[in-house]
């Protein structure tokens, strides 16, 4: 067993716990960069792992989140109905490229610019959510009709990205959903609902990567010696540790990473 693998593996999932942000937006550059592992491989691999690590947080945030703090189904709902037919056609058109180093370079570029777009999420969440809850002053009602069909249309978004990079169902899927139900949710609400809606999209791609070949199995079994205690350690600590600590911690690390994958 590899334990630095292990130790990545308990740092990303204690920070997928707390945020709902840091499974493939950490782990993939991680995986690339320090370890050298190829980007194809690296995205699914970790898809496998956010989608493993992610049930085991949805459950705790399940049983531990109350009334107010567990996820939103119905938005769950809203999201999968554009996510996962979205990640299939992604997959079937991966699966039609068959120079691995344009699969590749296509995969890096793609998820430099998916990390840009996180840290600025990341960073700016709080900001994100002040402008959508005063744009939903006097217009609610009227936001009302078109809301689940943006929702289906923001589940398709993340399910492209998603599949392409393993990025995207953290603090992309979580900006968005402060953006669309702004009056709706709180933090951990917020949080647990990201994190449900990720497991069946993350399933849906990791198991379209493992047909396509870009799977490495013995590297998921080390990342998951680690994450696995260190989510549930995550998601006991998500009520309790302020976001303005982590938010500009993690917004740095993610653009650092997303420019080396892009220069």
């Amino acid at each position: 067993m590899d334990w630095l693998h292990a130790v990545a593996g308990l740092f990303v999932g204690v920070m997928v716990g707390m945020t709902g942000v840091g499974g493939g937006s950490l782990m993939a550059p991680i995986l690339i960069l320090l370890f050298g592992v190829a980007p194809t491989t690296a995205v699914g691999t970790d898809l496998w792992f956010a989608a493993i690590t992610k049930s085991v947080g949805g459950i705790v945030h399940h049983r531990h989140g109350g009334i107010e703090g567990g996820p939103d189904y119905e938005v769950i709902k809203r999201l999968c109905i554009g996510s996962l037919p979205a990640a299939i056609i992604v997959l079937v058109l991966l699966a039609q490229v068959d120079a691995h180093q344009i699969k590749s370079g296509l995969i890096m570029k793609a998820l430099g610019g998916v990390l840009v777009m996180t840290a600025v999420a990341t960073l700016f969440r709080s900001r994100f959510h002040h402008w959508a809850v005063h744009a939903r002053k006097g217009t609610a009602n009227t936001f009302l009709r078109y809301q689940a069909g943006l929702t289906v249309a923001a589940g398709a978004l993340l399910g492209v990205m998603v599949t392409l990079t393993s990025v995207g169902a953290g603090a992309l899927g979580a900006t968005l959903l402060l953006a669309l139900y702004p009056l709706r949710m709180r933090l951990q609400r917020l949080i647990a609902t990201d994190i449900v809606h990720a497991v069946p999209l993350t399933l849906i791609a990791g198991l379209g990567h493992l047909w396509i070949g870009n799977f490495n199995l013995m590297l998921l079994g080390n990342l998951l010696i680690g994450s696995i205690p260190g989510i549930i350690i995550g998601s006991m600590l998500a009520s309790k540790v302020s976001e303005r600590v982590l938010q500009p911690l993690l917004a740095v690390v993610l653009i650092v990473a997303g420019w080396r994958l892009l220069a």
